[in-house]
Order: structure tokens, then sequence, then C-alpha cells
């Protein structure tokens, strides 16, 4: 009897390729892995560097029980046929440096990085963790020419997972109670809704008063910043990769999570061609929904003029582009 599979009879990984062998990068490689998600494609354009990761990771294999394959490479021709891409490639910020800061040296890094991964891997959904993060899933989605629902940033689910870190210290509380929601850019005009926010279902404006409330919010808008000023060397990185697993894991299993996430608005909440963080519904394809939470005049307003900022931001980027292409 011949046991030889057919072609038919193959069974596929899903497979994962994490654009930036940086911190944020390997780190969700690891997760991926770990957690035996998927198979691991590490790309970056340092020699050697996605190589020596992979190899790390690859010989942690038997300690964490896991049969996951990762690949690190220099070569986009090795990121074929992925089902997500994760573009985490750019300079991080510094001491002192806003998110819009990174617009000039970033753009480039992820446009290039976009046009190649989808020569490869035409049929994934692409996450952009990169900053500015708006404007550079905004590019991203241009420059790959992918329908809306298959590109998406990463952006709420981080944002708001600081809101909840924060409110559960202040009360003293497991933050497996706390939910929180927070919309709009990944920067210092984000629009965290404490209405939506709460504790085994109890709204923090039951439990908090009006200042302690505004002193989280500021704190999750600076949330980055802080972690900035207090390493000197580097950014964030464990709640980001943690946060972008979060999302991965929905589109692969086809969990259909409702996370906030940064996508393309036609319309919804009365903004259009802008990619902006708002609720949206995460499966195997992308975004299934975007959802349309009821804000008030205000939380509206926020979110208009966080949205505005973006839009400034993105015009700066197109121009830069225009002028490179001279």
């Amino acid at each position: 009897m011949n046991y030889s599979p057919s072609s038919s009879n193959i069974c596929h990984s899903p497979r994962v390729t994490v654009v930036g062998a940086g911190k944020v990068g390997s780190t969700l490689a690891q997760h991926i892995a770990e957690k035996n998600l998927a198979d691991v494609v590490l790309l970056d354009v340092v020699a050697g560097m996605p190589q020596g990761l992979a190899l790390d990771l690859m010989e942690a294999r038997g300690i964490e029980l896991h049969n996951r394959q990762i690949i690190g490479t220099n070569d986009y021709a090795d990121t074929s046929g992925s089902d997500v891409v994760v573009i985490t490639a750019g300079f991080p910020r510094k001491p002192g440096m806003s998110r819009d800061d990174l617009l000039l040296t970033n753009a480039k890094i992820v446009v290039d990085a976009a046009k190649k991964a989808v020569a490869y891997s035409p049929d994934a959904v692409y996450i952009v963790v990169t900053n500015p993060l708006d404007v550079m899933t905004y590019l991203s989605w241009q420059a790959t020419g992918l329908p809306r629902d298959r590109v998406m940033g990463m952006a709420g689910v981080l944002d708001s997972a600081r809101f909840e870190t924060f409110i559960a210290m202040e009360l003293g509380v497991s933050p497996l109670d706390v939910k929180a929601m927070v919309l709009g850019s990944h920067g210092d005009l984000m629009v965290p809704l404490p209405r939506y926010a709460t504790v085994n279902g109890v709204s923090i404006t039951e439990l908090l008063d009006e200042a302690t409330i505004e002193r989280l919010v500021e704190r999750t808008r600076n949330g980055g910043a802080e972690i900035v000023e207090l390493m000197q060397t580097g950014g964030a990185f464990f709640a980001p990769a943690s946060s972008t697993y979060m999302m991965v894991e929905s589109i692969l299993l086809n969990q259909s999570r409702l996370l906030p996430v940064t996508a393309y608005l036609q319309g919804e909440y009365g903004l259009n061609d802008i990619f902006i963080g708002v609720p949206c519904r995460l499966g195997c394809g992308g975004i299934e929904k975007v959802v349309e939470l009821h804000l008030s005049d205000a939380e509206r307003d926020a979110l208009h003029t966080s949205a505005q900022a973006v839009r400034n931001n993105i015009t700066r980027a197109q121009e830069i582009f225009a002028g490179i292409g001279k």
C-alpha cells in the first residue's frame, strides 16, 4: 500500500511574516511560535540578525513544547504565501520625541516593506505597528493596493490595555476584571472613553471621581512616552507585541473578536479616507465590520480632532513622496 500523501492531503500550517526583527518583532515572533499559533518568518535588513534570532527560537522548541518552524531571512522571497504580514520595521522613539517625529524616517521604510511583502503575499492580512502608526497604515494601504478590510494598524488594543492597567492599579483590582476602549490616533490626541471602561461590568464613573479619571486618561495618552523616558535607550515592546499577537490570533483562528484597531473609514463616525482607531470585528478575512459606537458630542469632537491631526501628517508624507519622485 502506498502511504505517500497526495498534494490534496498535505496540511499547510498558517504562516505569519514579521517584518522587522527588533524587540517588538522578535517578541511577537516568540509569542506566535511558542503559543503554537503559526509558523513564523522573521525578516530584517540586517544580515545575520533575523537568522540568529530564528535559530535561537528554534533551539527552544523542545523546552517550550511546540514544533513551529521559524525562519530568519533578509529576502522577501522567503515570506511567500504568508497569511498575515506584520510590519514593525522602523526607528523607535527617543526621549523627547513624539510619534509624529518619526514620520520622515519611517515612511520610506514602511512603504518599501509593504510593496515588497505584497508581491509575495497578495492574499495576506497586513498589520502595521510602526509609528506614527495611523499614517504608516494609510501609506501601507496605498502601497499595497489591497482592500480596506485587509490592512489595519495595531494601536487601540495597546492603548486600551494601558488604560485598563492604570485603572486596575488605581482601584487595586485584578486587571482581568477591567475592560476599556480607546479610540482615535495612536498619539497625544487618542480618545479614551471612560463611559465604556468597566470593572466586572461596573462603569469606572461609579468607582472613581472625575479628577482621578482624567489623570488616568492623561497617563494613558502618555503611556508610551513614559516608558521611553524611563528606559532612555528604547521604547515599549512587551505590551505592543502582546497586543499585536491578540490581533493575529483573532484573524488566524477566525475569532471575530471586537477590538479597537486602526481601520480605514468610509463614512463611519462621519470620517472619510482616513485610518483611525475604532472598534472592529477581526476574523479570517481581516476586518469583518467597523462597529459604530454612540458617542457624545464631546467624544465625537475629540475623535474628529484626532483624525484631523492624522490627516495633516498624511498630507505631509504624501508631499514628501511627491517631492522624491520629481
